[in-house]
């Protein structure tokens, strides 16, 4: 089976300091050194992905982009901000994914076709902005989760890629995150991202081998979880409390000193050797058709 592995870019401390220390911070150099090293990874590997980017990132970082296109890699975007989509009106949301995308094709000089949406935030109540992603050109989005989640998740979505009928002629093929069900219950874990970074290797393994089974894996990963560096973030307003409940957050969602980032790189090699990866595109062009 010919797996998909992608990557999310996008700065994790600069997202963690908006969305938990309320301070506005521009993308840190950190997102260049964790994404190059996952480039070298996969290089090392001869395995093409698909990085999703962050439109502000490729905003301050082109060159960042130009080596991830020159490398032979797909790119899609992943919003301009990383704002969840129910975080936006229709029309912010529009804005929001032609600025990124024009920022990437005019670096690239090559078509986006695809969108990820931040935090897998394709739900039932925003699956209008499916309609504008066809709108707006896109041929493919790889945003919901077909699982039941606290924070995310479309249960009872297809867990196979569909082309998926918007109305008055227009279409998108969507390409589920895949997901593992938990026995004993109705909830599912992904194939990527914190999943893999804090489970053993050998349940990420054997999750993706028993999916891989009847459908294409879709693997995703964060720069972030891979990262040497640790970025400075603004903690200086924050009391002693805050800051110990700042640093164990950041622990667990970007990985952290105890977040086991140590064993990425490593965890994603073996992965690389053990199964089969390509684009997002690629795994729809030879699953599902052309499109």
């Amino acid at each position: 089976m010919l797996n998909a592995f992608t990557v999310d870019v996008e700065d994790g401390w600069a997202i963690f300091s908006r969305d938990w220390l309320s301070r506005e911070i521009e993308p840190t150099e950190t997102v260049v050194w964790d994404t190059e090293r996952i480039l070298d990874i996969l290089a090392n590997r001869g395995v093409k992905a698909t990085f999703f980017v962050v439109g502000n990132v490729a905003e301050k970082f082109p060159s960042l982009i130009k080596r991830i296109a020159d490398s032979g890699h797909e790119l899609g975007i992943h919003g301009f901000y990383h704002k969840q989509i129910f975080r936006l009106t229709p029309d912010e949301f529009r804005m929001d994914i032609r600025r990124t995308k024009n920022i990437l094709e005019q670096l690239t000089s090559v078509a986006v076709a695809g969108h990820r949406a931040a935090a897998f935030s394709v739900l039932p109540e925003t699956k209008w902005a499916l309609r504008v992603l066809a709108e707006e050109g896109f041929a493919y989005d790889s945003s919901i989760a077909p699982c039941k989640n606290p924070r995310y998740g479309w249960d009872g979505f297809s867990k196979d890629i569909c082309r998926m009928d918007l109305g008055d002629g227009l279409s998108i093929v969507e390409v589920p995150m895949s997901v593992f069900p938990i026995p004993m219950t109705s909830k599912g874990f992904m194939t990527g991202g914190g999943y893999f970074r804090h489970f053993p290797y050998f349940i990420s393994h054997a999750a993706i081998k028993h999916i891989q089974k009847t459908r294409p894996v879709i693997v995703y990963m964060h720069p972030h979880e891979f990262g040497k560096e640790v970025a400075s973030l603004p903690l200086s307003h924050l009391s002693t409390f805050s800051r110990l409940h700042a640093y164990l957050s950041a622990c667990w969602h970007l990985g952290m000193g105890i977040g086991n980032r140590r064993s990425m790189p490593v965890k994603a090699q073996k992965l690389l050797s053990a199964f089969e990866f390509t684009t997002v595109r690629q795994v729809i062009d030879k699953w599902f058709g052309h499109i």
